[in-house]
């Protein structure tokens, strides 16, 4: 069986998280997230500052957690307490999407059926250009022909012409890594990329002590101290233990991380000079 398109429409749940930043920094964040990823750099030359995390999966192929509000709740947990924001990009027999985090700003996504048939707000493309920096004239024009309809585009061209559109800010996946490919044969073609890392839960110790050298190396470690920071410490443990115990009561692994960062934030603004006194 097929869709109007010639795609197919049994298409198994799949995804990947685009984040605007190097391997490096992404790496000790994507570890908070306790699931199992492959990391690779996805830019366009050395100075593009994209990387692409391949998941395995398992929330949507072990359990019956829907992949686009898994990936909804991975991508704000990563982008929260970073300064760059994450692209997911989502899919499965029935429809595919995008959804754009980036700190604490609401999440922006859209989303098309199996056929192509758009069912998003144009105006969250123009959110989603505007926070990713692309130009708001020719990107723009090329993003809103994504939001009409057309009867010879499915999803996954859909969502490859959103891809086209973003190799002007950067971004270029590497070979083989093709949304609406199943997570086997992506992650296959990610372990073969020059230099892959593989994600792992390393524990609550390492993975927190990797998440502050992070920070401190680069230019949050001097926001880490005084009235304000501890201010917005406070805030991120009040906003992110609830969060966590929502995602909890409601089996959403993705919306239990983005709440444990959070608090995990909070947490170490709050216990900065005692971690690195002790580290």
């Amino acid at each position: 069986m097929s869709t109007t398109s010639g795609e197919p429409s049994g298409r198994t749940p799949g995804a990947l998280l685009l984040c605007r930043a190097r391997p490096e920094s992404v790496g000790p964040a994507a570890q908070l997230l306790r699931e199992r990823m492959l990391l690779i750099g996805a830019g366009t030359d050395a100075d593009a500052e994209w990387s692409v995390l391949v998941p395995e999966g398992r929330p949507w192929v072990h359990g019956a957690e829907p992949v686009d509000r898994v990936l909804t709740g991975w991508a704000t947990a990563l982008a929260v307490g970073a300064p760059w924001p994450v692209l997911a990009l989502w899919w499965d027999a029935d429809h595919s999407g995008c959804t754009l985090a980036s700190g604490f700003r609401r999440t922006v996504g859209y989303e098309w059926l199996a056929n192509g048939t758009p069912v998003g707000e144009d105006e969250a493309m123009r959110t989603l250009a505007a926070r990713l920096g692309l130009d708001p004239v020719l990107d723009m024009q090329a993003l809103e022909q994504l939001t009409e309809p057309d009867s010879a585009a499915g999803a996954r061209t859909r969502m490859l012409g959103l891809l086209a559109v973003l190799t002007r800010a950067g971004v270029a996946l590497p070979p083989g890594i093709t949304p609406g490919e199943p997570v086997g044969r992506l992650r296959e073609a990610a372990r073969v990329q020059p230099g892959v890392e593989q994600i792992e839960w390393p524990g609550w110790r390492a993975a927190v002590g990797a998440e502050l050298d992070v920070v401190e190396g680069g230019d949050l470690g001097p926001w880490l101290r005084g009235p304000k920071a501890r201010a917005l410490a406070v805030a991120q443990l009040a906003a992110g233990l609830p969060l966590a115990g929502w995602g909890m009561r409601r089996g959403s692994g993705g919306w239990t991380a983005a709440g444990l960062l959070l608090a995990i934030h909070g947490a170490l603004g709050l216990a900065y000079d005692r971690l690195r006194a002790v580290g």
